[in-house]
C-alpha cells in the first residue's frame, strides 16, 4: 500500500471538484508529492510557523474523505502555512529543508535534504502563485492498493 499526493492551487469553492478529479494536475496548477501525508504536512507547518506539532496536526483534519474503490482525502493548507511558504527565499528554504530532514518523520526515511529542498522550492512557488491569485492550497492524498 502506498499513496500519491497532489498539492493544487484552487479557488476556495473548488474542494469538491478537486476531490472528484482523478488527475487534479490536468486541471489546476500544482505539484505531485509522493509520500506527503498529514504528519509530514503538519511537521512542515510546525517548522514554518513555530506552532507545536500537536497544534499543527489539529489544523490538518481532512476537509473531505472518500472510501470505497477510490480511497482519498483532501486537506486544506492552513492560511498561516500558505503565507509562510509564499515568503520563503532561497536561503531560508535551504535552512528549512535541513531542519525538515532532521525531524523524526523524515529521519526515519533517511530523507535527502536536496530532495526536500526541491520539494520546498516547488511548494513555495505554488504558494506564491496561490497567494497572488487569492487561492488556497489543497492536498489530495490518494491511497493506492498494490
Amino acid at each position: 500500500m502506498r499513496f500519491v499526493t497532489h498539492v493544487v492551487a484552487v479557488e476556495e469553492d473548488e474542494l469538491a471538484a478537486v476531490a472528484g478529479s482523478a488527475s487534479p494536475l490536468d486541471t489546476w496548477s500544482g505539484i505531485e508529492s509522493p509520500g506527503l501525508d498529514t504528519v509530514k504536512l503538519a511537521t512542515l507547518h510546525a517548522l514554518l510557523t513555530g506552532d507545536s506539532l500537536q497544534a499543527a496536526l489539529d489544523l490538518y483534519e481532512p476537509a473531505l474523505v472518500s472510501g470505497g474503490d477510490d480511497e482519498f482525502l483532501v486537506l486544506r493548507f492552513a492560511s498561516e502555512m500558505l503565507e509562510e511558504l509564499a515568503l520563503l527565499d532561497e536561503e531560508s528554504m535551504e535552512t528549512v529543508a535541513g531542519e525538515l530532514a532532521a525531524t523524526g518523520i523524515y529521519e526515519e526515511e533517511n530523507a535527502d535534504a536536496d530532495e526536500l529542498l526541491f520539494f520546498l522550492t516547488s511548494l513555495a512557488e505554488l504558494a506564491q502563485l496561490a497567494d497572488s491569485q487569492g487561492q488556497v492550497l489543497l492536498a489530495r492524498i490518494e491511497l493506492i492498493l498494490e
